[in-house]
This record gives structure tokens, sequence and C-alpha cells, in this order.
């Protein structure tokens, strides 16, 4: 079984065990484009939004309470609109905030019955244009997801697919990490490559396990350049994936569950190891732990604030969820404390 399959079981026993009724294992985090006072989380047993920056939170239950959320995506563009990828029952889409929820499965559905929904991202050019990865492979919609296809061509030694990128200047290019490694797609995912070149041994056995891609980026200001966050180490490219290289000195061999990259200065970079949040300010050369006030030792999801590159969140298993204002300097705990009423 690779890490990322146990790294999940062991997550799930977590979350159902750790607190009862409101679970405090952070699945997803999603951050409003425009408005920092907006965020939503989802856990192991419901999805949470706060409209006042974490104080207080508003469980949403509805069509989502038959079902398990791992991942919560914002359109970027109308920014009201929630998407939810679940275990085993495809997407669901909220036109007004989380408030009513809506069965977006056209296509997907069938082909994701018994697996994972892991991340779903948006087309900057159009966000009807919308791209699904899951534990059987890319899914495409053309128009807001209520129309899925399946996209795999060329993808022909992996199905589990972990996490997708887009490069921000040439939208028609998008990776995708894999349990077997990086793809690569020039044509918004008509057709797929090997890109692992460095990562994965062209003749490595059981390459659709041999290492598992949890997390993409690529810099928005020289898009040739691109990190990938591995279940053993960070690689960086600098030719749009052609080759890769390992790098990242003390943590060279890390479980890496989540990236971000501080796109005003892209030499700084985040990462969320098995235990523990890490800064880099050279282009991921050297790294230095960020952990005050960060009680949780296992992190579960890692996201940075649209507006302002010095906040960002943690979501943990079975710790909650953290928050910095200082660029990692020091954490604080957000609980998940109802909203008057609730």
């Amino acid at each position: 079984m690779s890490r990322i399959l146990v790294t999940f079981v062991v997550s799930l026993v977590l979350g159902l065990t750790a607190c009862g009724q409101r679970s405090d294992t952070i699945v997803s985090i999603a951050l409003h484009p425009t408005k920092p006072n907006i965020i939503y989380v989802a856990t192991d047993e419901a999805v949470y939004k706060s409209s006042d920056t974490g104080a207080t939170w508003t469980r949403f239950a509805g069509e989502l309470a038959r079902t398990r959320v791992i991942t919560l995506a914002l359109d970027p563009q109308l920014s009201a609109t929630v998407f939810a990828g679940t275990m085993g029952d495809g997407t669901y889409k909220s036109p007004d905030g989380g408030r009513t929820w809506h069965p977006y499965n056209s296509g997907i559905q069938k082909g994701t019955i018994s697996a994972i929904v892991n991340q779903i991202v948006f087309n900057p050019l159009g966000t009807e244009m919308v791209y699904a990865a899951t534990t059987v492979g890319v899914f495409r919609s053309l128009d807001g997801g209520r129309h899925w296809t399946e996209r795999m061509q060329g993808m022909t030694e992996v199905s589990f697919v972990v996490t997708l990128a887009i490069d921000p200047q040439r939208p028609n290019v998008l990776y995708a990490g894999t349990t077997g490694g990086v793809y690569r797609t020039f044509n918004a995912t008509e057709s797929w490559e090997k890109a692992s070149t460095g990562m994965v041994a062209s003749d490595a056995k059981m390459a659709s396990m041999v290492l598992g891609v949890n997390g993409i980026v690529v810099d928005p200001t020289n898009s040739n350049v691109v990190y990938a966050g591995t279940t053993d180490g960070l690689y960086k490219s600098t030719d749009q994936a052609e080759h890769w290289t390992k790098i990242g000195g003390s943590v060279q061999h890390a479980y890496i569950s989540a990236i971000q990259l501080d796109p005003t200065n892209p030499s700084i970079l985040y990462m969320a190891t098995s235990d523990r949040v890490q800064k880099s300010e050279d282009g991921g050369e050297t790294w230095q732990p960020k952990i005050q006030g960060l009680e949780a030792a296992s992190i579960r999801s890692l996201q940075m604030s649209p507006l302002d590159p010095r906040t960002l969140y943690v979501g943990t298993n079975g710790g909650g969820l953290y928050r910095t204002t200082d660029a990692g300097d020091s954490w604080s705990r957000l609980p998940l404390t109802p909203a008057s009423g609730e």
C-alpha cells in the first residue's frame, strides 16, 4: 500500500475518533479570493464557513450530510460558487456560498463511485472549464461541472491522481501529481505525457506506485519553474518538468503533504510535512521549521491567503485549524466555534 493510502486511512481513523460530533481533523481549506474574512473548511463530518475570519462558524448540512467531503474549491470569478469533492459521491456545487448544495456528477459519479475526488481546479481563462483530480484519473468539465469527461489519454501507467496545477501564464499547460510521479499536458488535458525524469527511474518496477506527488506549484513570474512535493522530498524543475532535481537540504526525504509559494516573492516557499510546517527563503534549497504555537504534529492541508502571503492556514489531523499572520513566525488555533443560535 502506498504512503498516500496509508496516510489517508490513518487520517480517517483519527478524524472519526478525535472529537466526537465536531471533528478536529481539517481535511481541506478554501479561502475567498477577495474577502479575507470568509473561510471554508471541510472536516471529517461537515463543511463549515466563517464570515468573521475564523471567530465563529456555520455548519452546512443538507445534501452534504450524506457524504464525506475531501476537498473544497471556490470559483475565483464567481466567489459565491463553491465546489466540494467527495469520497465516492462525485462533486457537489453550491451557488450561494454554501447554503445549498446540488450534485454535479454527470460523467464523474460512475467513474468515481468508490473513489475520492482529491482536488478541483479552475481554468483562469474561464471558470466554466473545471478539472478534477481523482483516484481513478483526471476529469474535465466545460460547463461549470454539469458534465464531466475522463481525460486520461497518455496516462497508461497510473490512475490515482492526487493533485493538479495549472500554468498561470500558459493555461493549456497542466501538471498532474500521481502515485507514479508527474504527468504533463500542453493541450488542456486532451493528452498527457510522463514528465518525471530525475524523479522516477524510466525502468522503475511498479511505476504506478513508485512515488506519490502530493502537491505541485508553478512559479507565477517564471512558469518554467515548477516544484513538486512528494512522499519522499521536494523536487524542482526549471524547464517545465522536462527534468527534475531533488532539493531541500535537511528535508530531502520528508513526506510533504502540501506546498505553497509566495506569489510576491517566489523565492519564499512553505511546505507541510508529516510533523511540521517548513519555510524556505531561497527557492527551496534550505528550510527552517515554523512551529511556534503549532501544537498539532500531523499536518493535512496548507493554504496561503490570496490577498496577503504572510497569512497562511494549516489544517491538521485531529488538532484543528491554525493561522499565522506573520509568515509562519507564530501560529494561533481557530476553534470551530458555532455562530450564535446554531
